[in-house]
């Protein structure tokens, strides 16, 4: 696949656009070196990086990956973490935080390409995405407890949210691992492909997504995401909120005409 354009967000963030998908971003987590543990630097850039990917109106659906074979992420760089007084821990949260709130937050569609080790805030950079694509290599978990802290970036509100709160609790009392096939079977992971094409898998499933209009996508997230753990009638009242915010959008016309017309939309975003 083509890279056409490419933006770096410090030295460990990348964002990626590929020809034949103008519309889905690719975000890869750039640090191979450290099977891409997650520094205070590279918190900060995939803060930014989320910040810039959100204001994109262009952008249908992002795609988060790794560029380390081994890994996706293996969570928080705890040799940083090993050196910090208190004093700066606590000085350091809010940044790291923003990372794991900045992929959650992201207004359009996210699919995680997860390969190797997902751990810790791996796993939960991975929870903050919508979809999660994992291929057979990979082992995912929440071993927080065993060195001493929780989850941290989401990981004890996500994963109930997916699994129930019981089978949740047990993962992350017990800190233990999990590889591909058991978490697919448990929903810990949505799709399980073939080793080595969780990228690719990826990629086509956001492609598939940014055929769809941007308006009716962003607005089905927001719906979703407002409308968990809500009682169904608080839910519906979110979801009556979403339609009236595209009801009378310039994507509705269009698809609606082109339904009619049997051709493809052209959508135009707003």
């Amino acid at each position: 696949m083509t890279v056409t354009s490419e933006q770096r967000y410090g030295e460990f963030v990348v964002v990626r656009r590929h020809e034949g998908q103008d519309h889905v971003a690719e975000l890869v987590l750039d640090r191979p070196k450290a099977m891409n543990a997650v520094s205070t630097d590279m918190a900060r850039s995939i803060a930014a990086a989320c910040d810039a990917l959100g204001a994109d109106r262009d952008v249908r659906a992002t795609v988060l990956t790794s560029s380390n074979e081994r890994a996706f992420c293996v969570g928080a760089d705890l040799k940083e973490r090993n050196s910090f007084t208190d004093a700066e821990l606590v000085r350091q949260r809010p940044t790291a935080r923003a990372a794991y709130t900045g992929v959650l937050e992201l207004p359009m569609p996210v699919i995680a390409a997860v390969h190797g080790f997902a751990l810790g805030g791996g796993f939960e950079l991975a929870l903050a995405c919508d979809v999660i694509v994992a291929d057979a290599t990979a082992v995912v978990g929440l071993p927080e407890v065993s060195v001493g802290v929780i989850p941290g970036g989401g990981g004890t509100q996500l994963l109930p949210r997916r699994v129930g709160a019981a089978r949740a609790a047990e993962l992350v009392f017990t800190a233990r691992r999990l590889e591909a096939a058991e978490a697919r079977e448990l929903g810990l992971v949505d799709e399980l492909v073939e080793a080595g094409r969780d990228r690719e898998e990826a990629l086509a499933l956001g492609g598939r997504i940014a055929a769809n209009s941007p308006v009716g996508l962003r607005a089905a997230k927001r719906a979703l995401r407002l409308g968990q753990g809500l009682d169904l009638r608080a839910g519906l009242e979110v979801e009556d909120a979403a339609w009236r915010s595209v009801a009378f959008s310039g994507d509705r016309a269009e698809g609606v005409a082109a339904f009619n017309e049997k051709r493809r939309p052209v959508w135009p975003g707003e």
